[in-house]
């Protein structure tokens, strides 16, 4: 009786642990963006860096469209082709 009941619980954390999902929290922080800031303010291709902070820090993009300081650098038509050549659509905020 004990070793099924240790059975089944085993079964049920094994299927637990296979389902959680580990969620980090992105810490916005627009200095993170400096590699792209080449691809922004000029034509040229972003880096795979650059995408990656991008995609890093998409959740905090809204805010820094709020930010009258970050705006007219977050939102410039280079930026929004820099984060769709990325693969990253621009939030709609």
């Amino acid at each position: 009786m004990k070793a099924s009941y240790i059975a089944v619980l085993c079964t049920l954390l094994l299927l637990l642990l296979a389902k959680a999902h580990v969620t980090m929290a992105v810490t916005c922080n627009p200095t993170q963006l400096s590699p792209c800031v080449s691809a922004i303010t000029s034509s040229s291709a972003p880096s795979t860096v650059c995408c990656s902070k991008i995609k890093e820090q998409k959740p905090c993009l809204c805010q820094y469209l709020k930010n009258p300081n970050l705006k007219k650098f977050v939102n410039s038509p280079n930026a929004r082709k820099v984060a769709n050549t990325c693969g990253t659509p621009f939030p709609k905020c």
